[in-house]
């Protein structure tokens, strides 16, 4: 699974997609804020079912946009119904610790067969509950971990180590990157996928060291052509 992009963008989702780096796409309310999606149901379809097609066969992560369980339910299974890679994104609870998200997510996963992403987890604890209530993915904030003074790649090696230890077969995906060295270490402890945005990831490709010697070797390239035309 490796890297998910984290955007609404269409032109940053073809973008990567061409370049063959990528496994998902995330996307959140936040998101859809930002990247200018008009604020309509329709228009989230119409986006959800262009990033399905342009990422098949790999996830994408839609989030429920209520805290009200009835809703949380009627909008999970309308965006399941967007295309059969449209994964649905629950937050692990509700704004006042309200915990009836966790028998939604149980809900839709043993009783309609609709993939869940628990999000919004900031411990290996809410992880564990996510996964031992059957969601396919659960999504830590590693960089909202590491932002409290809490170390990340310790509770991602610690999940791992129980995820493995049960038998539970929830992936686990680790967002809110915060630098370029975030993707490796959390990969490294033990993460099935990180989200990236499409800024930090361009950086994970671009080294000045790079593009220096590949400088060179051009400089070098249209010298060594120009003596042959002049030998």
């Amino acid at each position: 699974m490796a890297i998910f992009l984290d955007t609404a963008s269409l032109d940053e989702i073809a973008r990567f997609v061409r370049l063959g780096i990528v496994r998902g796409v995330t996307t959140n309310p936040s998101i859809l804020l930002r990247d200018g999606v008009p604020g309509s149901l329709a228009a989230l379809e119409a986006l959800t079912r262009e990033i399905a097609r342009m990422a098949a066969p790999n996830p994408v992560a839609v989030e429920v946009l209520s805290n009200d369980p009835g809703q949380i339910r009627q909008q999970a299974r309308q965006f399941a119904e967007w295309a059969d890679n449209v994964v649905v994104k629950i937050p692990i609870h509700g704004p006042c610790g309200e915990l009836d998200n966790l028998e939604v997510i149980n809900s839709l996963e043993t009783v309609d067969g609709i993939a869940v992403n628990v999000t919004v987890a900031a411990s290996a604890q809410q992880c564990l509950l996510a996964a031992i209530a059957g969601a396919s993915y659960v999504s830590l904030l590693g960089g909202r971990v590491n932002d409290l003074g809490g170390d990340a790649s310790r509770e991602i090696a610690r999940l791992r180590q129980v995820f493995d230890r049960l038998g539970l077969p929830t992936k686990l995906i680790v967002g809110s990157c915060r630098e370029v060295c975030n993707v490796i270490d959390w990969l490294a402890a033990g993460a099935d996928a990180v989200t990236v945005p499409p800024a930090l990831l361009e950086r994970m490709a671009v080294h000045p060291t790079s593009s220096q010697i590949v400088e060179a070797f051009l400089c070098d390239a249209a010298a060594w052509l120009q003596s042959g035309h002049t030998s």
